[in-house]
């Protein structure tokens, strides 16, 4: 009896947890350890979460790139790391970032940023614009051609 209301409040913790945002399955399955929970009671847990699709790691893959690629554009590379800090499966993170066009967000990202940088001199505009695309984790041949681009377009 007491392990079936072990169950059932391991169950009502990661539902309270999935009700925020979205989570990977080892987000979930860490959280309910550091409440204390055995690894059975945790995999029993997790098997009916996936049985009630409330914890499906690819689907959780998509949604994270999607988002990042919408409010705060990233590079391939650094939503495929963010996803690996998740402990998402590697062949998921390939499937999901291998559609990521890295210039066109990184030309997304210069053309907002533009009118903060068109009063500089080309020096300048390479320099900061180059900084801020390289904080975003594009690589330098995918932001030498943005910020060319963004120049002459200037």
């Amino acid at each position: 009896m007491q392990d079936d209301d072990t169950t059932r409040c391991c169950f009502d913790i990661a539902c309270r947890y999935l009700s925020y945002r979205p989570r990977s399955e080892w987000e979930v399955c860490h959280k309910l350890q550091e409440r204390g929970f055995n690894d059975r009671t945790v995999a029993q847990v997790i098997n009916r979460l996936k049985d009630l699709k409330l914890i499906d790691d690819y689907a959780f893959a998509c949604l994270w790139r999607d988002n990042r690629l919408s409010l705060k554009p990233k590079s391939r590379r650094m939503i495929g790391q963010e996803l690996r800090d998740k402990k998402v499966s590697p062949e998921i993170i390939d499937e999901v970032t291998s559609e990521v066009d890295d210039a066109r967000y990184a030309y997304k990202l210069g053309c907002k940023k533009l009118p903060f940088l068109i009063h500089l001199d080309q020096l300048d505009f390479r320099r900061r614009l180059s900084r801020y695309l390289r904080y975003r984790g594009f690589d330098y041949g995918v932001i030498d051609g943005v910020v060319a681009r963004l120049w002459e377009e200037k």
